[in-house]
């Protein structure tokens, strides 16, 4: 069914867009995952892209102006264009360094906003054969072509951070060029205060990991839209909490969850029930502000 701009699709509706065109834009990552392939750097040796990077948006962006007309679209790789009323905001490769390195640790991900507040996304695992998605009633979690299952872990509620799991990318290369060894004793006191610390560089699958339970902290201090804007959702929908940190243009978050989260170029991502004030005290101290 094709949409309208006087018909705008449900969030259900938008959810269901999103994950067949993540599924048929992804599929050919599976062949492509540790094939040969030319890498090119965008900024660094740390920021990759790569030809299905670009072919992978392409894709998304026909399928889904295909199925809704009145869309823009904000990718990382192509920018913002489009004058719709309904934002796809696209990572075509979320974890590219990995996807490019052979680590199966990557993701598709395509989130629908209406007025910066996002509706429904979808976050695409094709190697793990994982699709996580949300919309206003529920995140759910497919496994291959099984059918999905509502996310809904168990609260963490009163577990101390020591026996709690963190994911982060902290410090990262930016953290460590501005901040020297204060960055790496922080990460030191991450490690030394929660019972794992894991380093996987993925953000939309690292929030979806929370989402479905199989972790219980994220932290992230300097990230774009594309990469949370989805798995976000996911992680709210399931019951867990997204806070945004930092200052981008104009707007500053302080923590407090609002329509708008997204944008922040930080945020704590906590499971159910969860509480880990370390985490918040080193995104608020270290998170990017000049985004």
């Amino acid at each position: 069914m094709t949409h309208t701009s006087a018909d705008l699709p449900t969030a259900a509706e938008l959810r269901n867009i999103a994950v067949a065109a993540a599924h048929a834009a992804g599929y050919p990552l599976k062949e492509a995952f540790r094939s040969h392939m030319e890498v090119e750097l965008k900024t660094s040796a740390h920021d990759l892209v790569t030809v299905w990077d670009r072919q992978t948006e392409t894709t998304l962006i026909d399928l889904l102006s295909g199925a809704v007309p009145d869309s823009r679209f904000t990718g990382e790789e192509g920018g913002s264009h489009g004058e719709g009323r309904v934002e796809w905001i696209i990572d075509p490769i979320d974890g590219t360094s990995n996807f490019a390195h052979g680590f199966a640790m990557f993701s598709v991900s395509v989130a629908a906003a209406v007025d910066d507040a996002v509706l429904a996304g979808v976050v695409y695992d094709p190697i793990n054969g994982w699709t996580f998605s949300a919309d206003d009633d529920a995140a759910y979690l497919a496994v291959g072509d099984g059918p999905e299952e509502v996310l809904s872990p168990t609260s963490k509620a009163g577990v101390p951070e020591a026996n709690l799991s963190l994911l982060t990318n902290f410090p990262g290369v930016w953290v460590v060029e501005k901040y020297g060894v204060d960055a790496l004793q922080t990460f030191g006191t991450l490690v030394t205060t929660y019972a794992t610390v894991r380093r996987i560089v993925s953000g939309a699958l690292e929030l979806c990991h929370l989402a479905a339970g199989w972790s219980d902290a994220v932290i992230n201090c300097r990230t774009s839209p594309w990469d949370v804007a989805a798995a976000q959702l996911v992680l709210r929908r399931a019951g867990g909490r997204f806070l945004p940190f930092g200052v981008r243009g104009s707007q500053t978050w302080d923590g407090t969850e609002t329509e708008d989260l997204h944008l922040a170029p930080g945020y704590v991502g906590l499971g159910p029930g969860v509480q880990a004030p370390t985490s918040e005290y080193v995104v608020a101290r270290f998170v990017r502000r000049d985004a």
